[in-house]
């Protein structure tokens, strides 16, 4: 049987962690969630770790000594599914941005006709909900720049609802991933775009989050925009 991983990266998440994992195991999917804590001093992790017991086969987590950002924790996780064997690897946020019921379809999408999909906010229209215009704007220009300089045929290339074939992920060198923010999410689609994956975006409403706070920072912002350029630079060190 085909086994899917969800990994859900965590940091000061107390406010959310529990529902979102409920509302992920209510799609009565067959899939296993991986938590990859940062340490949270809320009691994140304190908090998974209870429920395990409810979901003793289906819920884990990988605690991390520290802070290292959002990237390193996906590898994270990405390492720790390819060691179990997982086929399917999904990334998810733990806010309510990404709606878990858009896993059925992400899925079959993986299943039946991509490497690679994308749960996308801008493959039709915009679809944002609750964003101020400056972070709706400067998101989907962010975009519409990472399209002009790589020329990756991707509306969202920053988004971070996304779902992989274990075969993309086992074709990149995870060890050697430059990036931890908005660079990280351009980074992996990037690289898979260059050595031939299918790629694909589905449509999905992005709400903001209604609980907790964001952990977007300026460096994050400066980190995509430059990260673009050394992607596209050094292009051929990722064929």
């Amino acid at each position: 049987m085909e086994k899917v991983l969800i990994i859900i990266p965590t940091y000061n998440e107390i406010e959310n962690i529990k529902s979102i994992i409920e509302a992920v195991f209510e799609t009565k999917l067959a899939l296993n969630i991986l938590i990859v804590d940062d340490q949270s001093p809320d009691g994140t992790a304190a908090q998974v770790m209870e429920m395990m017991s409810q979901f003793p086969e289906q819920l884990f987590i990988e605690s991390r000594a520290d802070k290292k950002g959002l990237g390193t924790a996906y590898v994270h996780g990405f390492l720790w599914a390819l060691r179990r064997n997982y086929d399917y690897i999904f990334e998810m946020d733990a806010d309510f941005s990404h709606d878990p019921n858009e896993l059925r379809s992400m899925l079959t999408i993986l299943k039946n006709r991509s490497d690679l999909v994308v749960g996308s906010r801008y493959v039709k229209g915009v679809n944002v909900v609750n964003w101020p215009l400056s972070r709706i704007l400067l998101s989907y220009f962010a975009s519409l720049y990472v399209r002009l300089i790589t020329g990756m045929p991707v509306k969202d290339s920053t988004a971070g609802f996304v779902g992989y074939r274990r075969t993309v992920l086992e074709s990149i060198d995870l060890e050697k991933i430059k990036f931890v923010g908005y660079a990280f999410q351009i980074e992996l689609k990037y690289k898979a775009w260059l050595k031939k994956f299918r790629l694909e975006e589905h449509p999905i409403v992005f709400l903001n989050r209604a609980k907790g706070k964001s952990k977007m920072n300026g460096s994050i912002i400066w980190e995509a925009l430059f990260g673009v350029l050394f992607l596209r630079i050094f292009k051929n060190r990722f064929r």
